[in-house]
């Protein structure tokens, strides 16, 4: 087929049908395995008896299975691709939905969610950027905006539609609901557009021709051995870290925090939903300035942001305080994915970024897990959250910090044509 100035129609690259499949099915994914449990709480505490400090220990076991798996799930990425390892995660993943709807028992519904762990390792962000890395170079950022756009709605979407299956047919038929239907959706999409590699489909990266590649640099990547003996590695790891830790300590506490200041619950609520849409906003600014500034320096400046927008919760509950801490703090969250996977990438190379990404993830996961209950031990023992708001600033000075003056080496990047390539610090 030609068009209007008789030149050969060109087709679609394969790598945004798979785009915009991991933006469907990472949505759907996120929105069941993750944000629905937080509407369940409370009925599964009135009908089942547990505490919610029990209740909620599945679901932080489940992030702590999630990371002990990050780096298997990486090197089954990097060795064999995706379409296998989300497949099976989405088949096992709808049978624990499922299987969570009929539990009765705590030791269960621990195995459920440990299970869920496993599940949430080989379906959620890692992996679906693990593919991205693989199937684009130049156009990285843009596929990831894509996918973490979309995803960003994630709680936006499901957390309504959850809570509104619960009243129509109570949490039990509303969690087999959810289960049957990220069944129906993500397993077949996983298992029939997903694949390994550009050259498996006789394709090039980013879908150039072979004689714009020809005359392209070639990227070979790092090894994991040579990363994580790389000292901007860890800097990296430490920044993003003491990010999760800053991050996580108020985003969990952010509604408690709120009614403890007066603001109404549910006020308070629609705030914290309101950061879920800030981080999509924030995704669309960062993707753009992506290819035009250097990564480093935009990985700096997000966490300083992050870290300014906590200053407006000082000033007490006032309505243009939240608001700003919501609008900055949403917008420096949300970038803060696109952030790390465009570093990560850029720097060591797509080659085996499943397992060095995974490497950090391991961290992040423990650091994403110990800062809700350590925000939450300070504020029972001090009786309010001034400590942590200070120590969520420290925190993010501190990542901040370590960004501005971590730069990478000759060493530590990726090679081209097999020389290293210039790094954009």
């Amino acid at each position: 087929m030609r068009d209007s100035d008789n030149k050969p129609r060109q087709k679609l690259y394969y790598g945004w049908y798979i785009t915009l499949t991991l933006a469907l099915t990472e949505t759907i994914s996120w929105g069941i395995i993750y944000y629905a449990f937080t509407v369940f709480i409370t009925p599964m505490e009135t009908e089942l008896g547990w505490s919610r400090t029990e209740l909620t220990g599945g679901f932080s076991l489940a992030l702590l299975v999630a990371g002990a798996m990050a780096f298997p799930v990486g090197t089954w990425i990097d060795r064999h691709g995706p379409r296998l390892l989300m497949t099976t995660g989405s088949i096992l993943a709808s049978v624990l939905i499922v299987a969570w709807s009929q539990v009765t028992d705590k030791t269960t519904f621990y195995l459920i969610w440990a299970g869920l762990g496993v599940c949430a390792a080989a379906v959620l962000y890692e992996p679906a950027f693990a593919v991205v890395a693989k199937w684009f170079v130049t156009k990285r950022s843009r596929a990831l905006a894509i996918i973490t756009f979309a995803a960003g709605l994630a709680s936006t979407i499901f957390i309504p539609v959850s809570d509104a299956l619960r009243v129509a047919v109570g949490w039990r038929d509303a969690v087999l609901i959810l289960g049957i239907f990220l069944a129906l959706t993500t397993i077949p999409l996983h298992a029939l557009v997903l694949r390994r590699r550009p050259d498996d489909l006789g394709l090039l990266p980013d879908g150039d021709d072979h004689s714009t590649f020809a005359v392209r640099p070639r990227l070979r990547g790092l090894s994991l051995h040579t990363a994580v003996h790389s000292r901007f590695f860890w800097l990296l790891t430490l920044a993003f870290s003491f990010a999760a830790l800053s991050s996580a300590g108020i985003r969990v506490h952010f509604i408690p925090l709120l009614i403890d200041s007066g603001i109404d619950p549910s006020a308070a609520a629609i705030a914290s939903g309101s950061i879920g849409l800030m981080q999509v906003v924030g995704r669309v600014i960062f993707a753009p300035l992506d290819s035009r500034l250097s990564i480093r320096v935009m990985v700096c400046g997000v966490f300083a942001l992050q870290t300014a927008a906590t200053f407006a919760l000082f000033f007490g509950p006032s309505l243009w305080a939240v608001g700003l801490f919501t609008v900055v703090f949403g917008a420096a969250y949300g970038a803060q994915t696109l952030a790390r996977a465009s570093v990560i990438a850029e720097i060591f190379g797509p080659s085996h970024y499943g397992r060095i990404s995974s490497v950090m993830a391991i961290f992040l996961t423990l650091a994403g897990t110990a800062a809700p209950v350590g925000a939450g031990l300070i504020h029972d023992h001090f009786g309010s959250y001034e400590l942590v708001l200070w120590l969520v600033v420290i925190l993010g000075v501190s990542a901040a910090g370590v960004m501005a003056f971590a730069r990478p080496t000759t060493t530590d990047a990726v090679e081209v044509d097999g020389h290293a390539a210039p790094v954009n610090s």
